[in-house]
């Protein structure tokens, strides 16, 4: 069980990846040999999810990755991209992590 969850923070880790990579796609002119680098991340999280599937449940993995995953890349957006976001966006951001801090605390069934 608790190789799941570090895979699945892994999964989380090649999520935020993938997304920093299609950024960089789009914010620098890179030729074509690039376009592999986002298409490797996206195979490597899809079969880190099937795998972790088979040891917790597709909701709550979905969730947490979904949840962290999209954190992950608010947050390297601000420090790579220069993006900015406003304090409501940052009420939000917090919003999600404790509901995937609640999602691991609650007993499972």
């Amino acid at each position: 069980m608790l190789l799941a969850w570090g895979l699945l923070i892994i999964a989380v880790l090649t999520e935020i990846s993938w997304g920093c990579s299609l950024k960089a796609l789009s914010y620098f002119s890179f030729n074509r040999f690039f376009i592999a680098i986002p298409i490797i991340f996206s195979l490597i999280n899809m079969a880190l999810l099937a795998h972790i599937m088979r040891y917790l449940p597709a909701g709550l993995t979905y969730a947490v990755w979904t949840a962290l995953g999209t954190v992950g890349i608010i947050i390297a957006g601000i420090f790579l991209f220069n993006e900015k976001i406003n304090l409501y966006q940052v009420f939000f951001i917090c919003l999600c992590v404790i509901g995937v801090v609640g999602l691991k605390l609650c007993p499972q069934p």
